[in-house]
């Protein structure tokens, strides 16, 4: 187990990916939207990983809820993080339903084996095309009270918390998967809103791991957050004492090419301060780092990573036979269905 998370291009294992796996770079893969065509054919895919793969993998999904969902028939319909308290009035119920939406994604995906969803989202508002109706809200002390409740949630199920996109993404208009955002804001204003989030839900002991932006805040230093040892080390590792895993996000993206190649996109996150680099859709990319990234593991490092693994284990008839399980499908359902009837009305 090291440092690289890669993905996979189908819904079958090929030969290729499993020497790519095992490559001693390579902690783990994410899957996707394409990996999956039913439950039963992705629980086959995720056991010939692990029986194929002599290793470890730290196996993880975007599985936010809302229109960040991989994997849909067959699973619940998680609702978007807007809707709690957009569909729900009273605080406490917005809470109670934020917690049992985190609890059954969570143990929907350790029913499956997979490890990690990357989740919550702690960035404030819902301008940013990339975010919308991902945030929970615009107003801080919400936004922390519902993802709070959204990690209690998680952790019931067993499965570590990652706070993203820091110091926030929510006041940038543009797509980082299409280009690289500048957020022109002054450094007092972002320190003062967007960072908070994560400074309280980290000062909590609720965070295991965060994923930086792959946005520019110009007014605080001229590298995107996820290739900033400014952000990375001497803001969040040192001003917020965060001491869990950092995740590049992924390097695929169109706004970590201010990096450059894949290969110096990945040195600068490293040198940057991220444990753990996301490279997807760029399969030449991946070959090409393992070929030629130098990098040398640290032990603290490895420990960050063993703390992501899921902690607990559950069959997916035996999860869907609780009541708490049956409850939390129905209200997911509901409060989403509700929510795209205001959305789209």
């Amino acid at each position: 187990m090291t440092t690289l998370l890669i993905d996979l291009q189908a819904y079958e294992l090929t030969a290729e990916e499993v020497e790519l796996l095992q490559h001693p770079l390579v902690a783990g893969l994410i899957l996707f939207s394409r990996n999956f065509h039913d439950r039963r054919q992705l629980q086959a895919l995720i056991q010939a990983v692990r029986q194929q793969v002599k290793k470890p993998l730290l196996i993880t999904v975007d599985q936010e809820g809302g229109r960040v969902q991989r994997f849909r028939e067959g699973f619940s319909r998680l609702p978007a993080m807007q809707s709690f308290a957009l569909m729900e009035s009273d605080p406490q119920q917005q809470r109670q339903l934020a917690q049992e939406a985190g609890w059954l994604m969570a143990a929907e995906m350790g029913a499956l084996d997979i490890d990690l969803s990357f989740a919550p989202v702690l960035d404030l508002g819902h301008q940013s095309k990339a975010i919308g109706d991902r945030s929970f809200g615009e107003d801080v002390n919400s936004v922390v009270a519902l993802a709070e409740a959204f990690i209690d949630g998680m952790a019931q199920a067993g499965m570590a918390a990652t706070g993203k996109h820091f110091p926030g993404h929510g006041h940038v208009i543009a797509d980082s998967h299409l280009e690289t955002p500048i957020d022109n804001r002054p450094k007092e204003t972002i320190f003062a809103e967007d960072v908070q989030p994560f400074a309280r839900l980290i000062n909590a002991g609720k965070l295991q791991a965060v994923m930086p932006a792959h946005v520019i805040y110009s007014q605080c230093d001229s590298q995107p957050a996820s290739g900033s040892a400014y952000w990375l080390h001497t803001v969040l590792r040192q001003q917020l004492a965060f001491d869990g895993a950092i995740f590049s996000d992924d390097l695929g993206m169109k706004g970590a090419g201010f990096m450059g190649n894949f290969v110096e996109r990945c040195q600068a996150s490293l040198q940057a301060g991220c444990d753990l680099l996301l490279l997807c859709n760029e399969r030449e990319g991946v070959i090409q780092v393992l070929d030629n990234l130098q990098h040398q593991v640290t032990a603290a490092s490895q420990v960050r990573l063993q703390q992501l693994f899921k902690r607990k284990t559950i069959d997916w008839k035996a999860l869907q036979a609780t009541s708490r399980w049956v409850d939390a499908n129905r209200t997911s359902d509901r409060l989403q269905q509700q929510w795209l009837d205001v959305k789209y009305a």
